[in-house]
C-alpha cells in the first residue's frame, strides 16, 4: 500500500511538470528597432505599410511624437459586396504605443502597440461607432510587409 501511494505520488508529481512545462509564456513586448528596452520609440522607425488578411494600416512619422495613420479595409458580403472601412488620423505616441479617433468619430479609439516588425490593434467601439462598414473591425496584429514612406490612398466617400 505504501508502494501504491509513492508511485501515486511520482504520477502527480509527473503530471503537475507536465502541465507547467506545456504552459504557453507570457508575451513579452520586444521594443522596435535597436534600442534600450523602456526608451521611447522613434516615430521614423515605424514608418511603413503593415498588414493582416486584407486589412492594411499606413503609417508615417510626423514628429517626435506624432503620427499620420491611415486604415484600410474591406469586407465582402456572401453577396459580394464589399463593406469599407476607411481613417485617416493623427495618432499619438507615448512609447511604443500610439491612440488616435478615427475621423469625427468620438465614440471610437484606436491603439496600436508596436512591437517588432509587427503591430497590435484593438478597437473601442463597434463597426458603426467607428463610421466603418458593417463587420469591419481594426483588431489585430499586422505584419509589417514595406518599411519606409508610405503613400496614402484616396479615401473613399
Amino acid at each position: 500500500m505504501k508502494t501504491a501511494f509513492l508511485s501515486l505520488c511520482a504520477l502527480a508529481f509527473a503530471v503537475s511538470c507536465l502541465s507547467i512545462a506545456n504552459a504557453q509564456e507570457p508575451l513579452v513586448v520586444t521594443p522596435v528597432g535597436p534600442r534600450q528596452v523602456g526608451s521611447p520609440v522613434v516615430a521614423d522607425q515605424l514608418n511603413g505599410i503593415y498588414r493582416n488578411g486584407g486589412n492594411e494600416f499606413r503609417i508615417l512619422s510626423q514628429g517626435p511624437k506624432k503620427l499620420k495613420v491611415q486604415f484600410n479595409d474591406e469586407w465582402m458580403t456572401r453577396w459580394g459586396y464589399p463593406n469599407l472601412g476607411q481613417a485617416t488620423s493623427e495618432a499619438t505616441l507615448e512609447g511604443n504605443v500610439a491612440t488616435f479617433t478615427p475621423g469625427e468619430a468620438p465614440k471610437c479609439k484606436i491603439t496600436l502597440t508596436f512591437l517588432s516588425n509587427r503591430v497590435g490593434v484593438t478597437q473601442e467601439g463597434t463597426d458603426a461607432d467607428c463610421g466603418f462598414g458593417r463587420n469591419v473591425m481594426a483588431t489585430g496584429t499586422y505584419r509589417r510587409v514595406k518599411g519606409g514612406r508610405p503613400r496614402f490612398v484616396p479615401v473613399v466617400k
